[in-house]
């Protein structure tokens, strides 16, 4: 196993920004490192490269000029396999194809010793497919990094089936010494976060498909909702390509399970190069764009009802922007009246399933107390002018209101409820514990919260509600309820 930091000589192979990542990040923790490339000279170019952005960060006072040079010592460029003979061990960073994986990883069998640690970088690809057919596959392990690796924390520190558990734990504490945080995770389709995220991308691309609204609209509903850019501007950012092809990926994996089914709308774009930024079109052309303003006009008489932890959510935002507002906790109903107008905040129905009558239409959930944009949706045939009246009523309230077509579950409700639910499914299944999956996903998503940590201030009650209205519209297996979550649905019940 994997000794004192002054006592590993780590290789890497490959020389890519993601290599270079790496090999940045074990010199930096005290190692001497060996990169190598298929690629003439590509080795010796990454080294240039590290050493010009440490430049950057020695210019700025990040970083002294001796520790920029005593780094750069410890990273010496190779050029051919049998150099890593040494190393204790070794992490390929490749392209991302199983054969090549497995080729590589045979031949450096070869060269190592029999009790040094081979270490696949891979996003999708199984661990177990990749050990195959090795003499000492226990020995293989994943090492998912994130890009960019000095500044990315997370990394996913994943098992095959054959991936000896004292290896795991070896490089589950080199990764610790790195500066970095694992998680431990089994290699199933997407590991953790790759799977777990799908439907950040997948419900908002499922509303595009619908025509509820803009990419502007959708991305500007989940800033509110306190992610940092919005599901369209973030495939954008990644490329369509990319993100159409890891969804793509997963879904094989999983015989075409309907919850990770690629969207038609990403489809076209790849099909016509629309693969975002660096195509210079995708959803946008350039930046993100913004909605218009609604202007707002005094709120009138404003009543919370219900007692559900978002209408609770809601009661506490009001107050924090103290608007004058009537609590009506008894209610049976969640949601808000406005100068008598009443909407329900979304339980995954449609504003004209549950309106009738009784509401104008739904609000989306406030999960954030600084959110600034909100979805709404009216029912059919809703009056205009109190369509209106509501909007600058809320807008008075410190919402933008983003009028979506009545599309059950709007954008925030539906993607959290399914995001909890993945996590459910991934922690059900064995893949990890609840801990490793809000960590997971806070740190290489940039989520605000973890799906576990939302679903405490959410509930179980209400998440479980809007996945089960959400597989009565649409039906299949999509919004089908994680048996976890179903689980504790009914020992909540049970104990109520």
């Amino acid at each position: 196993m994997i000794g004192a930091v002054g006592e590993q000589l780590v290789g890497v192979v490959g020389a890519g920004t993601m290599g270079a990542g790496i090999a940045q990040v074990a010199a930096a923790a005290g190692h001497p490192v060996l990169l190598l490339d298929a690629r003439p000279g590509a080795a010796a170019a990454a080294h240039a490269q590290i050493a010009a952005g440490l430049s950057i960060l020695v210019t700025k006072g990040k970083l002294d000029e001796t520790a920029r040079a005593n780094l750069l010592a410890r990273i010496t460029a190779v050029e051919v396999l049998a150099d890593l003979a040494a190393a204790t061990i070794v992490i390929e960073v490749i392209v991302e194809d199983l054969a090549a994986k497995q080729g590589l990883l045979r031949e450096l069998e070869a060269h190592v010793a029999p009790d040094a640690i081979l270490a696949s970088n891979t996003s999708t690809i199984s661990v177990t497919a990749i050990a195959q057919g090795m003499r000492h596959p226990h020995r293989v392990v994943g090492m998912h990094f994130f890009n960019p690796v000095p500044q990315m924390k997370l990394v996913e520190v994943v098992s095959g089936a054959e991936t000896s558990p004292a290896v795991a734990t070896s490089i589950f504490e080199l990764v610790r010494r790195w500066g970095k945080t694992p998680v431990h995770a089994k290699s199933t389709p997407g590991f953790i976060v790759n799977r777990i995220a799908r439907p950040f991308y997948a419900e908002a691309l499922q509303l595009l498909l619908e025509q509820a609204g803009t990419p502007a609209q959708l991305d500007e509903c989940a800033r509110g909702a306190g992610f940092r850019m919005g599901p369209c501007e973030l495939m954008d950012l990644i490329g369509h390509d990319i993100n159409y092809a890891v969804t793509s990926s997963v879904f094989n994996a999983t015989y075409g399970d309907r919850r990770f089914q690629p969207s038609l709308v990403q489809k076209a774009l790849v099909d016509g190069g629309c693969l975002g930024r660096k195509a210079g079109k995708g959803f946008y052309e350039g930046a993100a764009g913004e909605s218009d303003v609604i202007e707002a006009s005094p709120a009138g008489e404003v009543e919370v009802h219900g007692d559900s932890p978002m209408a609770q959510r809601l009661a506490q935002i009001l107050d924090a922007r103290s608007i004058q507002f009537h609590r009506v906790a008894g209610s049976v109903w969640n949601g808000l009246v406005i100068d008598g107008l009443p909407m329900h905040l979304t339980d995954g129905r449609s504003a004209a399933q549950i309106a009738g009558k009784a509401a104008l239409g739904v609000i989306d959930w406030p999960l954030s107390a600084n959110a600034a944009a909100l979805a709404v949706a009216f029912a059919p045939g809703a009056d205009t002018d109190a369509q209106a009246r509501v909007a600058a009523a809320l807008a008075a309230c410190g919402w933008q209101v983003r009028v979506l077509r009545d599309i059950p579950g709007l954008l925030v409700a539906r993607t959290v409820a399914m995001l909890i639910n993945e996590a459910a499914d991934a922690v059900w299944q064995g893949v990890c514990d609840e801990a490793s999956v809000d960590q997971a996903m806070r740190l290489g998503t940039n989520y605000p919260m973890g799906p576990f940590e939302w679903l405490a201030q959410i509930g179980v009650d209400a998440t479980v509600g809007m996945l089960d209205n959400l597989d009565a519209t649409y039906r299949g297996e999509r919004y089908r309820v994680s048996p976890l979550l179903r689980q504790r649905y009914w020992i909540e019940r049970s104990t109520a």
